[in-house]
């Protein structure tokens, strides 16, 4: 967002990841990501593209592309 020229007042961000057994071991199923922010000036249609941006070009989310990985992103 500030590449974007929109400087966060305030990001919350919690991950929940999903831990199952996947045969003889453990696996990560699953990560539901939750992101409220606080921007002044942006638009929901902004804010829709810059996180879904953001989420696929993570690095850590090409690193886990093999796991499901949800984002649910809001405007406070």
């Amino acid at each position: 967002m500030t590449e974007a020229s929109h400087v966060p007042k305030r990001l919350k961000v919690t991950a929940a990841v999903d831990i199952s057994k996947v045969g003889a071991g453990f696996a990560i199923t699953s990560i539901a990501l939750e992101l409220e922010a606080q921007v002044e000036g942006l638009l929901i249609e902004q804010f829709r593209a810059l996180t879904d941006a953001a989420k696929t070009n993570c690095p850590v989310s090409k690193a886990l592309s093999a796991t499901p990985i949800s984002l649910t992103a809001r405007l406070a």
